[in-house]
């Protein structure tokens, strides 16, 4: 018997339609386009109107995803949502997504593994898979990041580099050779506080004061220069890792998907490993970093303008907030 693994039906992504460029955050802090072009590659971002929620980004996603997959929303028997901005405190945004489907009873199950929750996210959906358990998983990364960013002086490293936006993932049972190769799921909890959003918190009492409002705990904060020197050690491993797992060279992977977080670290990590840079596409130029989302976002891209194609190789790889990295082998 064929061995089952977890094929990648349908792709689709969704942006906001408001086009945010550096010039208009320098309006509202003290930044500029080439401050912010030279340290992270970033042109522009998308941000979502007032009154958006997550799941009114997704669901154009996940109807694209559905129709590439030819599947029906009434064939879904599993959601995962992977996701850092939750559209509530409780219950998980993957409720929202449930219900905006109209798809009751099945299990909707939210992820929090930040900018490495789509591949973590494709971890449990390929081991559901390979057990049986589903047949049909629905895979969204989903992002709303502007509605909780400081667009001021003291918010500037991390404001800037923010996008909002959904990529989703239609994931069904296949024998053909396609598919999931391998997932590779890593963390470091020491890290926490380089990259993190202190407040609300229920390890506090109350979960959140006046005080933490004033000095801006509300808001995330990153500690650029220790996160970008972890990132470029993570991610070569991790890309490593599910290469040698699977006995890859460079030359067997058609597409790199590097998670969308600066266009520096990419670029150096490439270097270092010698990947081709017409191997490693990228689009944070026009959508920053969209987290959990930035994979799934630029997959589709990708499939739909025919550079990752039917029976390709691509590795993806991710690393963010945890800290996670994370990497995969998937043969579409």
């Amino acid at each position: 018997m064929s061995q089952i693994r977890t094929r990648i039906a349908g792709t689709g992504m969704n942006v906001p339609e408001r086009v945010v460029t550096n010039d208009d955050l320098a309006q509202r802090m003290d930044t500029s386009d080439e401050w912010i072009t030279q340290r992270s590659g970033i042109k522009t971002r998308r941000h979502a109107d007032h009154g958006t929620t997550p799941t009114d980004i997704a669901l154009p996603a996940i109807e694209r995803a559905l129709e590439m997959a030819e599947t029906k929303k009434e064939d879904i028997d599993c959601i995962i949502a992977a996701t850092l901005s939750s559209q509530h405190y409780f219950p998980g945004t993957a409720f929202f997504v449930q219900r905006a489907l109209g798809h009751n009873s099945i299990p909707a199950i939210d992820l929090r593994a930040q900018c490495s929750g789509f591949l973590y996210g494709l971890q449990v959906a390929d081991s559901f898979i390979r057990a049986g358990t589903y047949k049909k998983i629905l895979l969204v990364g989903i992002e709303l990041h502007s509605h909780a960013l400081e667009f001021a002086d003291r918010g500037r490293d991390v404001a800037v580099l923010f996008g909002d936006g959904c990529g989703a993932a239609v994931l069904e049972p296949t024998t053909d050779g396609s598919g999931v190769l391998s997932v590779h799921l890593h963390s470091e909890g020491t890290h926490a506080e380089r990259l993190w959003l202190q407040v609300p918190a229920l390890g506090n009492d109350p979960c959140i004061t006046h005080q933490d409002l004033e000095e801006g705990r509300q808001y995330p904060k990153m500690d650029g220069r220790f996160v970008f020197k972890h990132a470029c050690t993570r991610l070569p491993e991790a890309i490593m890792e599910a290469m040698s797992t699977n006995e890859l060279t460079l030359d067997d992977v058609n597409v790199f998907f590097f998670h969308q977080a600066n266009l520096r670290i990419n670029e150096l990590v490439g270097k270092m490993m010698g990947i081709p840079a017409e191997k490693a596409p990228f689009n944070i130029d026009k959508y920053g970093n969209c987290s959990a989302a930035s994979i799934p976002m630029l997959l589709d891209e990708c499939v739909r303008d025919g550079r990752f194609k039917r029976g390709d190789l691509g590795v993806m790889a991710a690393f963010g907030s945890g800290f996670t990295w994370a990497s995969a082998a998937v043969r579409f």
